[in-house]
């Protein structure tokens, strides 16, 4: 079922989405070489727990996963585009780095990721970076009253084909609230005018999730770790965004 958030619940939402924006930033911040997946999931831990908030992927443990995942933050490493669990990995010079948190303030949810580099970075990678980031621009901007679900796809969907990505099979966004994962899906690929109508109080995670290669991909072993098929990187971009009459809202903004 679909909700539709309140003003005031929007602005609860947004003080989730501060604490989001600043775990990612802890993280970031954080990131150097020779520094492990595990520091990073700590350093974004802190920030959550020092506003009273409470991580929403610890824990979590969907349908299709073996176990409850064991980390406050995705950190996702080259060619793990999604889900990777913070380990003992110690990050090399040139790593793409990809961090998703989710965290609950007063019963509100937040969702956000980035992708950056550590050290020395391959150009090809800043590019996928960069095209990841106005993938999601371009679905954010979609995202207005009387647009519908496919406006958005296809905004994320043609701008990365057209860059020649691939984008991760089977994987969008999602509604978000009281619930890290609520209706409706959101998807990275369609066509425009097709799906639902947006309407004023939505709130959505728009995530493009693009592949240097195809769009396939493996399950670790880990279980929770997605991998592109062919080898190549990926990078994540997210955003929990509020559809409102003044247009969309961005509510995990640092």
């Amino acid at each position: 079922m679909v909700e539709l958030k309140t003003a005031g619940e929007i602005d609860a939402m947004r003080e989730a989405g501060r604490v989001v924006a600043n775990a990612l930033a802890a993280a970031r911040a954080a990131a150097r070489v020779g520094v492990t997946l595990r520091e990073l999931d700590a350093a974004a831990a802190a920030v959550i727990s020092d506003a009273g908030a409470t991580p929403a992927f610890l824990g979590y443990q969907p349908d299709w996963a073996p176990t409850p995942f064991p980390g406050v933050i995705c950190a996702s490493v080259n060619d793990a585009v999604v889900h990777g669990i913070p380990t003992g990995q110690a990050l090399a010079d040139g790593d793409l780095v990809s961090i998703d948190c989710g965290a609950y303030l007063d019963g509100w949810c937040g969702d956000s990721a980035i992708s950056f580099v550590v050290g020395a970075a391959d150009p090809q990678d800043l590019s996928l970076i960069a095209d990841t980031e106005e993938a999601l621009a371009r679905g954010v901007a979609a995202a207005r009253v009387g647009n519908r679900l496919g406006d958005i796809a296809a905004a994320i969907g043609s701008f990365t084909r057209s860059r020649g990505h691939g984008l991760l099979a089977d994987h969008g966004g999602h509604g978000i609230g009281r619930a890290m994962h609520e209706d409706p899906d959101v998807p990275n690929e369609g066509r425009a005018g097709r799906g639902m109508r947006l309407r004023a109080g939505l709130v959505l995670a728009i995530e493009p999730m693009l592949i240097r290669g195809g769009d396939d991909y493996r399950h670790d072993r880990d279980g929770w770790t997605l991998r592109t098929l062919d080898g190549t990187r990926a990078a994540h971009a997210e955003h929990t965004v509020a559809i409102t009459e003044a247009g969309p809202v961005v509510l995990t903004a640092a």
